[in-house]
């Protein structure tokens, strides 16, 4: 079967139940993959991530963040972690049709009224905005700046696991009504089972029914259900999905985009540009930096516990010391 043959499903009809027009495909490689390396990826990489999205036909490649430079400084961190537009200009040159930027700005880590420009002044076409719960004031200000710049506009409401249903209620109220054209689902800890995405897909749904706004899902794969999870999600209802190319990310990585991509069955990806990615540039790269799935994330995600302290025993003289860590992350329940 070729990357554009259309199967037929289980009742005969062409098609599957994942075959929607609607989707769209969002590759956060380069920023989420970044935050493994303080995002100091070099351009022929970014450039080769770029190449190979645009030619899979993935709609969205996030570049990086728009962080403050008050905050991080440039000496400490790679050029991606600000996305200014002389940089994303080297990489994309004469911008393909049919594939669009996105960059992200984390709610009181962005400088935004500055640092990002009117839309007609930028070749970045989305803003995603991150947030946790109690940042949602300042995130509706930064979604109405960027809206009011031009821009697509969605919304990240992080670490959603160890958020009272009460406060994620009121949280998805506001964004209802806020300028996002859409809000994501995110398992910032990798913690969540599938049976916890179907039902806050339904509750973002809902929540979201006659807006217009669509309703996206962005995993992490602690428990190597980041692809699962993310095919529930997309069962459920979303239209956004996030992936990664080799399931780059931090920590234990993201869903795969050569996974999403093969489940998919839609003409309008096409698979091999993912794999000569994963082939000519992710795999020498898995030699040299960690990322994926080991068991001290397992432990956290299964915990439901942010993975810097894995992400620390990983960079540190024993990073395979299992009981120890999960002795003291026991101790600390």
């Amino acid at each position: 079967m070729t990357d554009n043959a259309k199967p037929k499903d289980a009742t005969g009809k062409d098609g599957w139940i994942a075959y929607r027009p609607s989707i769209k495909i969002l590759d956060c490689t380069i920023r989420d993959g970044g935050l493994i390396n303080d995002h100091m990826f070099d351009d022929k990489l970014v450039k080769g991530v770029y190449d190979a999205c645009a030619a899979a036909g993935v709609d969205y490649v996030e570049m990086g963040y728009k962080g403050s430079k008050k905050i991080f400084s440039p000496s400490k961190h790679g050029k991606w972690k600000f996305c200014d537009e002389k940089d994303l200009l080297e990489i994309i040159g004469e911008k393909r049709d049919g594939i669009k930027i996105s960059v992200m700005a984390d709610a009181e880590r962005t400088d935004y009224h500055e640092d990002i420009l009117p839309k007609d002044k930028s070749v970045i076409d989305c803003i995603r905005v991150a947030c946790y719960i109690s940042q949602i004031p300042t995130a509706i200000d930064m979604l109405k700046d960027a809206r009011d710049k031009g821009y697509e506009t969605m919304l990240q409401l992080m670490a959603v696991s160890v958020v009272s249903e009460s406060d994620l209620q009121a949280a998805l109220a506001i964004a209802a009504t806020s300028p996002a054209m859409g809000v994501y689902l995110v398992d910032s800890f990798g913690a969540l089972y599938s049976e916890q995405v179907r039902y806050l897909m339904a509750m973002y749904l809902k929540a979201m029914e006659g807006t217009g706004k669509d309703v996206g899902f962005h995993a992490h794969n602690n428990r190597q259900l980041a692809f699962a999870n993310t095919i529930e999600a997309l069962i459920a209802g979303a239209n956004r999905l996030d992936a990664t190319i080799s399931g780059i990310g931090r920590g234990a990585g993201n869903c795969p985009m050569e996974l999403l991509l093969g489940f998919l069955h839609n003409p309008k990806f096409h698979l091999r540009p993912v794999l000569e990615c994963c082939e000519n540039i992710f795999h020498p790269l898995s030699k040299k930096m960690d990322w994926g799935y080991s068991i001290p994330y397992a432990i956290t995600g299964q915990m439901n516990r942010h993975p810097r302290a894995a992400m620390e025993l990983r960079a540190g003289k024993t990073p395979d010391d299992y009981v120890a860590f999960y002795d003291r992350m026991a101790e600390e329940e």
